[in-house]
């Protein structure tokens, strides 16, 4: 089973990452982008067959290693069967 963990920024959070990629989209002419915040994104390939415990197990790597709960937010997408 698959599981995908996207990681962002908390609002408010400074993302010094994503002004510079703002920053260098207008330098590069794209006009009219507002704010960019920059994440990342973690796949997953995991033994588990039940997508309940698969999530959750996502949700507790993703609370204990792959974010900052502090100044990052998360969510978790199971795929397959």
């Amino acid at each position: 089973m698959r599981a995908v963990v996207t990681v962002m920024p908390k609002a408010g959070v400074l993302d010094p990452q994503g002004k510079a990629i703002g920053h260098a989209l207008a330098g590069l002419g794209f006009g009219g982008v507002g704010e960019v915040r920059a994440g990342k994104v973690i796949e997953l390939d995991l033994a588990e067959t039940d997508p309940d415990r698969a999530r959750a197990a996502a949700e507790e790597m993703a609370r204990r290693l792959l974010a900052n709960p502090v100044i990052e937010s998360w969510r978790v997408a199971v795929e397959g069967s």
